[in-house]
C-alpha cells in the first residue's frame, strides 16, 4: 500500500494546494476566511510531508507529518470554536480549553515519541489515544454547531458539518481500531488522505455559502454538475468491478464469460445514462435543490437565454429559438409558438418537437383576454386539480390537441399580448414554484420583444413592398394624364381641322405615339423595373421632339439649339423625354397664351449638358419653392398630381444630374436640368445615338 498511499497523500496535498490558492484569492480580509486559509495551508503540508514520507520512509518526516497533523488539528478546533461562539454563552472558555488541552498533550506525545523518551510501543498506544481524542472532540464540536445553528441558518454550514464528520468519524474508525490492537492499520492510514481530499468540495461549498466568511466564492453550476455525474459514474464503476470481481470468483466456469457480459451491459447503461436527456434533467434538478439555495445561476441562464434569441445557429429561426430558450429554462423537450396577426387571430408560427396542428384562436376571446390581463403562467397540472387558481381562465377547445401540453406561457410586450408559447411535460419530474414563475415571467417579456421586432420588421418590409409599388403606379398614372391630355387636346383641335390632311397626319402619329407609350407603361408596371438600358441619348433631339408634340398649344415653345447641335448624354430616352416634357408641359400650362416659353440647349460646357426651361407664367412663392415643390403629391395645379417634380429630381439626380428651380410669383420660373456630358468618342458606341428619327 506505500505507492497508493503516496498518490493518495499527493493528491490531497494537490487539492488542498488549489484550494488554498483559490481562497487566497477570494478573501477580503475576515477573521474566519483568514482561519480557513491557515487550516489549509496546514492541511497542505501535513499532506506533502505525509507523502514524502510515504515514498522514503525517512523517520523525522514522520515526526514532522505527526506535528504538523497536530497543527491542523488544531487549526480546525480554533476554526469551529469560532463559528460557536455566538452560540454560546459569552462566559464560556470550555471549547477553547479542552481544544488547547488535546492540542497540548498530541504535541508533548510528538516530542515524547520523537526523542524516544518511552518505549516504541508505549509512545505508539499515547499518540493513538490522544488522536482518538482529538477525533472524538471535533465530532462534538461539529454536533455542537450544527444542533446550536437556527434551522433557517443551517444550509450554509451543512455542507461542511457533513464533510467534517466524515472525516472525523475515519479518524475514529482508524484509530479506535489503532488503540485496540497497539499499532495503526496501514491499509487504512494510507487511504487517509484521499479521504481528506475528499471533503474540500463541501468546504468550498459551506465558503460560497456564507458571506460572512469574506471570501468571495463562486460554485459554478456547470462544473458541480459535470463532476457530479462523474462521481456518480466512478462509484457505478467501482460497483460494476466489485460485482464483476465476485462473478468471475464464483461463477466457475462461466465467471469470465459472465464478466465480459456484465462489464459490456455495465457500460451500455453508462453510455445510455449519459445520453439521456430525461436522465440529465433529474440529476440537475437534483443537484439544484440541495446543493444550491437558489434553483438557477441567473447569470449564466440569462447569458444562455439571450444568446439564444440573438444569434441565429442556422437550424432554428426566431421562433423556435423562442420555444427552445424557453423549455431549456424548465427541462422541457418543446412545444409551440402562437403570434397574433394583423386580423388579431392568434396563429400557430413555429414548433419544435411536436407535429403541426392547424388551429386558431379568435380576437377578444376569454382565454386571449385572461392572458393578456393577468399575464400568468398557467400550469395546466395545477389547472386540472385547482381550477379555482384560476378563477376566470377557460381554456380553448383546440388545447385538447395537445395531450403533453404542460405549460401556457403569454408573450406580452409593451401593454399588449403578442402570443403565447405552449410547452410540453418535463423530461424529469419538475416543480414549478415563485422562482420557476418569476424567471419565466422575465424571460417571456424579452422573448415577446424580440418577437415583436421581428413582426414590426416583416410588416414594415410588406409595406415598403407596397409602397415601391405605389410609388410605381403614380409615376404611371401620372404619365398616363400626361397623354390622357394630348388626346383630350387632339379632339378638341379635330372639330376645326379635321379635314386638314396635315392635321390628320399629326392625329395619327400622336396616336400612335400614345399607344406605344401606354404599352410600355403597363408592361413597366407588371415587371416593376425599368423596360430598358440606359443608352446614348441626343438631348437635341428629345427637345425638338417635345417641341414638335406641342406646336399645336399655345404659347409656342421657343427652341434654342448650340450650333454643333448635338449634346449626348447616358439615358433612358423614353423616360428623359417623359421627365423634360413634364417641365415644359408645366411651363405651357402655367404660362397664358400671350406669354413666352423658351426652351435653350447649353452646348459651351465640355462637362455637362444643361437644358434651360423658362417661362413667363404665374410663378411660385418662396415658401412653397423651399418647403413644398421637393415633395410628392405637392402642387399648385388644382388638377395636378404633384408627381412629375418629384419624379423629375429623382430621376435627374440617378443620372448623375441635378435640378435647379429659380421662380417668382407673378413674374415667372426658370427650370436648369444638369447632365453629365457623354465624350464625342464614345457618343456613337454601344447601342447607337437616338433620335428623333428612333
Amino acid at each position: 500500500m506505500a505507492d497508493f498511499a503516496v498518490w493518495g497523500y499527493g493528491l490531497a496535498a494537490l487539492v488542498y494546494f488549489i484550494f488554498g490558492i483559490y481562497l487566497y484569492a477570494a478573501w477580503r480580509g475576515a477573521l474566519k476566511g483568514g482561519l480557513l486559509l491557515l487550516t489549509i495551508s496546514v492541511s497542505f503540508l501535513w499532506a506533502l510531508s505525509s507523502a514524502v514520507f510515504a515514498s522514503t520512509q525517512v523517520a523525522w518526516l514522520n515526526q514532522l507529518a505527526l506535528a504538523l497533523d497536530v497543527f491542523r488539528s488544531a487549526s480546525w478546533f480554533a476554526f469551529l470554536v469560532l463559528l460557536l461562539r455566538p452560540l454560546l454563552a459569552p462566559a464560556a472558555r470550555w471549547p477553547l480549553g479542552i481544544a488547547a488541552f488535546i492540542v497540548g498533550s498530541q504535541l508533548i506525545g510528538v516530542l515524547v515519541s520523537g526523542f524516544e523518551l518511552v518505549g516504541a510501543e508505549l509512545g505508539m498506544r499515547f499518540h493513538i489515544a490522544l488522536s482518538l481524542a482529538s477525533a472524538v472532540y471535533g465530532l462534538v464540536l461539529v454536533e455542537q454547531l450544527y444542533r446550536g445553528m437556527p434551522t433557517e441558518s443551517r444550509w450554509g454550514l451543512k455542507p461542511l458539518c457533513v464533510g467534517l464528520s466524515a472525516s472525523y468519524m475515519f479518524e475514529l474508525y482508524l484509530f479506535a481500531e489503532g488503540f485496540l490492537f497497539g499499532r495503526l492499520d496501514m491499509d487504512v492510514w494510507a487511504v487517509r488522505g484521499l479521504a481528506h481530499a475528499l471533503v474540500v468540495p463541501l468546504v468550498a461549498l459551506s465558503g460560497a455559502r456564507n458571506s460572512s466568511w469574506s471570501l468571495r466564492m463562486s460554485m459554478s453550476r456547470e462544473a458541480v454538475f459535470h463532476s457530479t455525474s462523474l462521481a456518480v459514474a466512478g462509484l457505478y464503476l467501482l460497483a460494476v468491478a466489485g460485482a464483476g470481481y465476485y462473478v468471475r470468483y464464483f461463477g466457475g466456469g462461466w465467471g469470465r464469460a459472465l464478466q465480459a457480459a456484465l462489464s459490456f451491459a455495465a457500460l451500455l447503461l453508462l453510455a445510455l445514462f449519459f445520453f439521456s436527456g430525461a436522465q440529465r434533467a433529474r440529476m440537475r434538478v437534483l443537484i439544484n435543490k440541495h446543493l444550491f439555495p437558489y434553483r438557477y445561476d441567473y447569470r449564466n441562464e440569462w447569458l444562455r437565454f439571450t444568446q439564444a434569441l440573438s444569434s441565429a445557429d442556422g437550424k432554428l429561426d426566431l421562433g423556435e429559438s423562442v420555444i427552445k430558450a424557453l423549455s431549456d429554462l424548465v427541462e422541457s423537450p418543446g412545444g409551440t409558438l402562437w403570434l397574433r396577426g394583423l386580423d388579431g387571430t392568434v396563429r400557430t408560427h413555429s414548433r419544435l418537437n411536436q407535429p403541426r396542428i392547424d388551429a386558431s384562436e379568435p380576437s377578444g376571446s376569454p382565454f386571449l383576454a385572461f392572458l393578456e390581463a393577468r399575464e400568468w403562467v398557467v400550469n395546466l397540472e395545477e389547472y386540472r386539480t385547482s381550477p379555482a387558481v384560476y378563477k376566470g381562465l377557460e381554456l380553448p377547445e383546440w388545447l385538447a390537441l395537445f395531450p403533453d401540453a404542460w405549460l401556457l406561457i403569454p408573450l406580452k410586450s409593451a401593454g399588449s399580448l403578442v402570443g403565447f408559447v405552449v410547452l410540453t411535460a418535463p423530461r424529469a419530474s419538475f416543480e414549478v414554484d415563485w422562482e420557476v414563475l418569476d424567471l419565466l415571467k422575465t424571460a417571456q417579456r424579452q422573448a415577446a420583444s424580440y418577437l415583436e421586432r421581428m413582426l414590426s420588421a416583416e410588416a414594415l418590409l410588406e409595406a415598403r413592398k407596397f409602397e415601391s409599388f405605389n410609388r410605381m403606379s403614380a409615376f404611371v398614372v401620372h404619365d398616363l394624364k400626361n397623354l390622357v391630355a394630348q388626346l383630350s387636346l387632339m379632339l378638341k383641335n379635330a372639330e376645326r381641322h379635321r379635314h386638314n390632311p396635315a392635321f390628320q397626319e399629326d392625329m395619327l402619329e400622336t396616336v400612335a405615339h400614345v399607344e406605344a407609350r401606354m404599352r410600355a407603361l403597363m408592361a413597366q408596371l407588371q415587371e416593376k423595373r425599368s423596360i430598358d438600358p440606359t443608352r446614348s441619348v441626343d438631348v437635341a433631339a428629345v427637345l425638338e421632339s417635345i417641341c414638335r408634340r406641342r406646336k399645336d398649344q399655345l404659347p409656342r415653345v421657343d427652341l434654342l439649339l448650340p450650333a454643333d447641335g448635338t449634346c449626348i448624354v447616358r439615358a433612358h430616352p423614353e423616360r428623359l423625354e417623359r421627365v423634360i416634357g413634364h417641365i415644359v408641359q408645366n411651363a405651357l400650362e402655367a404660362t397664358p397664351e400671350n406669354g413666352k416659353v423658351i426652351a435653350r440647349l447649353g452646348g459651351n460646357d465640355a462637362d455637362r449638358v444643361v437644358v434651360v426651361v423658362q417661362d413667363t407664367g404665374c410663378g411660385m412663392s418662396d415658401d412653397f419653392l423651399r418647403e413644398r415643390l421637393a415633395r410628392p403629391f405637392e402642387t399648385t395645379k388644382s388638377s395636378g398630381m404633384g408627381i412629375g417634380v418629384f419624379e423629375t429630381r429623382q430621376y435627374i439626380r440617378e443620372l448623375g444630374g441635378d435640378v435647379r428651380f429659380e421662380s417668382e410669383a407673378g413674374v415667372g420660373t426658370c427650370v436648369t436640368i444638369e447632365l453629365p456630358r457623354v465624350a464625342r468618342g464614345h457618343s456613337g458606341q454601344e447601342q447607337g445615338v437616338v433620335s428623333q428619327h428612333d
